[in-house]
């Protein structure tokens, strides 16, 4: 069963373009990575949204200690107003099934 999971990062104000650039950097690393079907970046209001999927729970589980995290983790350690608020959810999907989850 897939797991989906929301993360927003909150960067320091004078911090945003480099944690921009970290992230950037990060992604294609993670497309990379076993089991990963979603992995996308989204901008708005002071933060950055990640919305994730991942094929199952081992994947997951495998994406928190690979490389392109545990370095992005390093990149983004004092450029954060927040430690990363991190969801994993679980799907109620409804309507149409190609609409209705993620």
């Amino acid at each position: 069963m897939p797991v989906v999971v929301v993360a927003t990062i909150t960067p320091r104000p004078d911090a945003v373009d480099a944690v921009r650039e970290a992230i950037l950097a990060a992604v294609p690393k993670v497309h990379a990575e076993p089991g990963c079907e979603l992995y996308a970046l989204h901008e708005g209001d002071g933060v950055f949204v990640m919305v994730e999927r991942w094929e199952s729970p081992d994947a997951l589980r495998a994406h928190g200690k690979a490389e392109a995290l545990t370095t992005l983790g390093a990149a983004l350690a004092d450029k954060l107003a927040a430690p990363p608020d991190v969801r994993r959810l679980s799907a109620l999907p409804a309507g149409d099934p190609d609409k209705g989850a993620v």
